[in-house]
């Protein structure tokens, strides 16, 4: 077994915390003696110890002179609510540190590996590099731009339609497909829809048919339109859900909503378009490092158009629809690469990233 079968040990177990660690990114830690492994451990939740603190802790015998695994590099500095992890690993005596990615905040940055090289401790980095980077690419997004990770999730029949008809709720995809969606919200820390899919379909933009936390919901609902009894304005969890609108809107009904615990910001705008770009440096100033955006057509549109994405999700129906709503040509798009395609039941499910620069 070599270095890349532990690595990739690390993103199993970081993998067991998707959706509770944000804004801290998903990390997992083994530590290996005479060939055998003594330990492991991953970060659970945001706020509580780092893997390899985890790791030492849940160790069957003495660290000193181990190989501690790790997909992100070890964190040295104090701002944070948990102590560094370096001055641990020096203090315990690891003889070996195998990392995947150097961390991107400018607060670690190779300044942890520096440090335990300083120490004695012979260091490896760049092992599974590109994995680990998909790993915990919201965080990177996060920390590099300022910005939440934004995919766009977009369910259509063959035939490039979204719905059969403007303003009809259609149902497309097949269980497995809905079974996704509800796993993928639970680990975003936010959906979002426009104002229009809530008059038409009045989700709930919760997690029901999987395990794991509910997402912040958000509403972008210019003319704050959206009827008092839907589902969104009256949910067990009223903190989570957060509405974008204009500015001199009706007092009284933002005062109704507002009294149910839900959260409204009030934003400028150009006749019926947001600043996107605004509203996601408002949502990373919430600490929101990822986003789903789930509907509309027009909220779909003014992503793409602005440029304001990083992947794209297509759930493919195998339905014809004939007439209806158009959805998307994805082959218009010049900056995409189609990442993966597979089943999902019946449906087909495609995912997009973004081309790297020539």
């Amino acid at each position: 077994m070599n270095d890349e079968y532990f690595v990739k040990k690390c993103f199993s177990l970081a993998r067991k915390a998707q959706g509770n660690v944000s804004p801290n990114p998903l990390v997992g830690a083994v530590l290996l003696k005479n060939g055998k492994v003594i330990g492991q451990g991953w970060h659970k939740k945001y706020g509580r110890e780092h893997a390899e603190v985890n790791a030492i802790k849940n160790a069957t015998e003495d660290v000193a002179g181990s190989t501690l695994y790790c997909n992100l590099e070890p964190c040295c500095h104090t701002k944070k609510q948990t102590p560094p992890c370096v001055p641990l690993l020096i203090q315990n005596k690891i003889k070996r540190v195998v990392i995947s990615n150097l961390d991107p905040n400018k607060d670690v940055d190779g300044k942890g590996l520096q440090q335990l090289i300083e120490a004695g401790i012979e260091v490896i980095s760049g092992i599974l590099e590109d994995d680990g980077k998909e790993l915990n690419k919201f965080y990177f997004k996060f920390v590099q731009d300022k910005l939440p990770f934004v995919t766009l999730k977009i369910a259509q029949s063959i035939d490039g339609k979204i719905s059969e008809a403007k303003n009809k709720q259609t149902w497309l995809t097949g269980k497995e497909a809905i079974k996704y969606v509800h796993k993928l919200r639970s680990e975003y820390d936010a959906v979002l829809v426009g104002a229009n899919t809530i008059k038409i379909d009045n989700p709930q933009l919760n997690v029901r048919e999987a395990k794991g936390r509910n997402p912040i919901r958000i509403i972008i609902d210019g003319r704050l339109s959206i009827p008092l009894q839907s589902q969104i304005l009256n949910p067990i969890d009223p903190e989570k859900t957060w509405i974008f609108t204009k500015r001199d809107i009706d007092e009284k009904k933002v005062k109704r909503i507002a009294d149910r615990g839900i959260k409204i910001f009030s934003v400028n705008s150009k006749q019926n378009h947001f600043n996107l770009k605004k509203i996601l440096r408002v949502l990373a100033d919430n600490k929101i490092t990822s986003l789903l955006v789930e509907g509309g057509a027009d909220i779909f549109t003014q992503f793409l158009q602005k440029d304001l994405f990083d992947e794209i999700i297509v759930l493919q129906a195998p339905k014809i629809l004939g007439r209806g709503i158009n959805g998307f040509n994805i082959h218009r798009l010049k900056k995409i690469l189609l990442l993966k395609m597979d089943n999902l039941g019946k449906d087909i499910r495609l995912v997009y990233g973004r081309k790297l620069s020539d």
